[in-house]
């Protein structure tokens, strides 16, 4: 049984509507936004960089503090290459079960990872909780220190080992409407997916004439 859904739903949206869930679109535009969890890694990062510049698209990384420190250069090239850049902890952190004053500590450590290795103290305050787990009283504390707290539309379950690549695909794209944000992982675990998920997912992007933005 699966513990996590793929679309999120009009009433989970509506009754944690401090979160960010998908972004209104106006006129007749078709906007989505991509982002991954969980790097930046030198073996996943860089490919995922190399597919999206193909694309010519940007995308939103919801970086580890750790990941950071331990690989600067990918980090910094992740900004050089235009994407924008969110806190997701230092340490992955699972939100229901931690303390509150550790969670906030860990996301402040998050923060002072990304603004000591960025080429211009970058001061970013997106914010992506692990799992997507996090109790009431980080929230309130996260979102009173300024960050938005970003949530996701579509979950193309990259992360899933019992899925086929096919499965995955199919979450990605069948799912997505002007103003979804999709979630991807830069992850080792999730790369047998993503190997196949995000080129064909940035092809059917361009067929089917949408936009890809930065949050």
């Amino acid at each position: 049984m699966k513990l996590y859904w793929i679309k999120t739903s009009r009433i989970i949206k509506k009754i944690f509507s401090n979160y960010t869930w998908d972004v209104s679109n106006t006129g007749n535009s078709k906007t989505v936004y991509l982002t991954f969890d969980d790097g930046p890694i030198p073996e996943v990062t860089q490919w995922v960089l190399d597919e999206l510049k193909k694309h010519n698209v940007k995308a939103t990384f919801f970086c580890i503090g750790d990941n950071i420190d331990k690989n600067p250069e990918i980090f910094k090239k992740v900004i050089s290459e235009g994407h924008s850049i969110g806190n997701h902890t230092f340490n992955h952190l699972n939100g229901w079960k931690t303390s509150t004053e550790v969670y906030i500590e860990n996301t402040r450590l998050c923060e002072e990872a990304i603004q000591k290795n960025s080429p211009s103290n970058l001061k970013s305050k997106l914010f992506r909780p692990p799992y997507g787990k996090i109790k009431a009283s980080q929230s309130r504390k996260i979102r009173k220190l300024g960050y938005k707290i970003i949530m996701w539309d579509v979950l193309s379950a990259d992360f899933d080992q019992t899925l086929s690549q096919e499965e995955c695909l199919e979450n990605a794209t069948s799912n997505l409407r002007p103003g979804s944000i999709i979630v991807f992982h830069d992850s080792i675990k999730a790369f047998k997916n993503l190997e196949y998920v995000l080129p064909k997912t940035l092809a059917y992007l361009k067929e089917n004439n949408f936009n890809c933005e930065v949050l």
